[in-house]
């Protein structure tokens, strides 16, 4: 177990070296727990969360669906915010079910990575 969260780690540093979020092209964070789906959009500049969503208030039944759901509403948001680009940052996830399934209904919804 703790080898796959040093691996899960050292992803994630991989992955925030080259991705940085600024104001006109936020970074989407995909954030995963056992229960949970959780996502943000941040701007590494000033350092601040433009806009959240999680699936805590979703009535879907499975995970995935409680996914997709997450995705279209932080899309729904960001547009709203006037930001049709983003930076995906799948936190040291695999770009592998639930993550893929935020990425993919974001981009349905109307963001561009």
């Amino acid at each position: 177990m703790l080898k796959k969260l040093k691996q899960k780690i050292s992803r994630h540093k991989r992955i925030r070296a080259k991705v940085k979020g600024t104001a006109a092209y936020p970074r989407l964070c995909v954030f995963r727990s056992n229960q949970h789906i959780y996502a943000q959009l941040i701007d590494d500049d000033k350092g601040k969360i433009l806009a959240q969503a999680n699936d805590l208030q979703s009535k879907a039944k499975t995970k995935l669906e409680k996914a997709n759901d997450v995705g279209k509403v932080i899309a729904e948001k960001a547009v709203g915010l006037k930001m049709a680009k983003v930076i995906f940052d799948r936190g040291g996830f695999k770009y592998h079910g639930r993550v893929k399934a935020v990425a993919q209904a974001a981009r349905t919804a109307g963001l561009k990575f």
